[in-house]
Formats: structure tokens, C-alpha cells, sequence
């Protein structure tokens, strides 16, 4: 009888924990109002200064979200990827397809810092490395975004990735450049240079609909004028590996020390966060409007 309880015990305890499990995604699902919240992503991971070590970080970060990506079941295509001689990468863009990409993965905008023994110095010596990462929706026909054929530059040029002789060869990757902005867009990955024209307009378009969508929301200056250098005191996240082990959100205070287990992509804890947070901060703000 004892037994038969326990069982029953276990079997509703477990059912509670997937019925929770489910409210939570339904409640994250509800704080995913935005324009483009539900669209495919575009993310790209920037190494910092440092050289090697901050190239290997870049690669790590890549591999994180690649990893949670897997975890959720979207599909991820690397669009562009510029290798370090040494370790590493220098940049790399994937896209991540699937609902709410760009939605979950908004968060993840910002200057990430890593504090680990280095694997490149001899003298084991703790180093500090930083990357950038930046996320932007892949926008459809329904959004539109006005580019005026003299506003840009185009480029091609030997891509020289992963795509063998043919690839090296001719000038297959593609540079789209918004003058007005400034604001850049490449793809080198493809054999096609039609195929990386066509990812390389998604880019540089998905790029300017983010700078126009922020600018709604009076916050460009903070996001990009002021961005900062990829370096201390811009972090929005910090990984420490040594001389203990903490990953700490700077904007939400969401931590654990679990690293390694966020570095293969167990992110979920971070954008829950940061989405409970956004979505307080706009309850305040439409709070106070109707109060006035």
C-alpha cells in the first residue's frame, strides 16, 4: 500500500512539474508582443580585442547558441563566418529559424565578458575576454522597409569560407553598405553569389528595421550610439570560470554558477528574465500614462 502511494506521489508530482512547465511557456509565449517577436533571428557574434582569446570566446558563444537552438528545435544556417589565424573566430552570423526566434533571442543584444584561465598563455594566467552578439528579426513582405538604390553600396568579394576551391576562386560573397547608416550587411557562405546577394539584402534590411524599431521606442542612443566598445564596463553578461563559476546577467541579476551548462546552451533561465523584466517595466510605463 506504502508503495502503491509513493508511486502515486511520484506520478503527480511529475505531472505538476510538466503542467508548470507548460504555464511558464505560456506565459513567456503572452510577454512576446512586439512586431517582430514571432519572426525568424539573425545573429551575429563579434570578438572583441584580445586575439586569440577573444576570437576562441566568440566561437564559444557561437556554439552556445547553436546549442540552445538545437535544444528548441529551430534550424540554424550560418550565413557568414570570418576565421581567426590563430583560434577561433573573428565574426560569425547564423540564422536561427523558428517561432518566436527573434522573440526569445532579443535579450541576448550586448557586449558578453568571459573570465577563465587561458588556454593560450603559457603562464595559465586568468584572462579576460570580451565579444559583442547583436539579434535581428528576420522581417517579412508585411513590414516595410524603404531602400533607395543610391543609398547603397554593393560589394563582392573572394569569400574564402568553408566552400572549397570554387568558393575561393571566384567572388561569390556579397557586401551590401547603407550609407545613410553606415549599417552593414555580408554573406560569404553560399557557392551562389545570387544566394548570398539575397542574405546579405535580408541582413542589411532586418538590420535597419531593428535602428528604426528602437528608435520608436526612444532607445537607439542607448542600444547604438552609446553601445560602447567591445570591452569592461559595457557587459550585460558575465562568465567566470575561474577562480569559481558564475554566469550573471548585469541587467536582470539572474545567475547560477552552473557555466558549463550555459555554455552548451541552457539560456532559458536569462531570456526568461529579461522578458519578465521587459514586460514589468512596459506594465509601469502604461501604468503611469493612464495615471496621468
Amino acid at each position: 500500500m506504502a508503495g502503491e502511494d509513493a508511486s502515486m506521489a511520484g506520478e503527480l508530482e511529475a505531472e505538476l512539474t510538466a503542467k508548470e512547465r507548460e504555464l511558464d511557456a505560456f506565459e513567456l509565449r503572452s510577454m512576446l508582443s512586439g512586431q517582430a517577436d514571432g519572426y525568424n533571428a539573425f545573429l551575429r557574434v563579434q570578438a572583441g580585442a584580445g586575439g586569440a582569446e577573444a576570437c576562441d570566446w566568440a566561437q564559444m558563444l557561437l556554439r552556445m547558441y547553436t546549442r540552445w537552438a538545437e535544444r528548441n528545435r529551430y534550424k540554424v544556417e550560418l550565413l557568414d563566418e570570418v576565421r581567426s589565424e590563430e583560434a577561433g573566430l573573428r565574426s560569425a552570423t547564423i540564422k536561427i529559424e523558428g517561432d518566436n526566434a527573434y522573440g526569445y533571442l532579443q535579450s541576448e543584444t550586448g557586449v558578453h565578458r568571459l573570465v577563465r584561465i587561458s588556454p593560450f598563455d603559457s603562464n595559465a594566467r586568468r584572462q579576460t575576454s570580451f565579444a559583442a552578439v547583436d539579434v535581428t528579426p528576420e522581417i517579412d513582405d508585411t513590414i516595410s522597409i524603404e531602400i533607395k538604390p543610391d543609398d547603397l553600396v554593393r560589394q563582392t568579394f573572394r569569400s574564402g569560407g568553408p566552400g572549397g576551391q570554387h568558393q575561393n576562386k571566384t567572388e561569390s560573397g556579397v557586401r551590401y553598405i547603407h550609407v545613410p547608416t553606415g549599417v552593414a550587411a555580408e554573406s560569404r557562405t553560399e557557392r551562389s553569389q545570387h544566394k548570398n546577394d539575397d542574405n546579405a539584402m535580408k541582413m542589411l534590411k532586418a538590420r535597419l528595421y531593428k535602428i528604426e524599431e528602437m528608435k520608436r521606442r526612444a532607445e537607439v542612443e542607448k542600444a547604438y550610439d552609446d553601445k560602447g566598445e567591445v570591452s569592461w564596463g559595457n557587459q550585460i553578461r558575465n562568465y567566470v570560470m575561474q577562480p569559481y563559476t558564475m554566469v550573471k546577467d548585469n541587467r536582470t541579476d539572474e545567475q547560477t554558477p552552473q557555466v558549463n551548462e550555459v555554455l552548451d546552451g541552457d539560456i532559458d533561465a536569462f531570456i526568461q528574465a529579461y522578458l519578465r523584466q521587459k514586460a514589468a517595466g512596459k506594465a509601469m510605463t502604461a501604468k503611469a500614462a493612464s495615471d496621468d
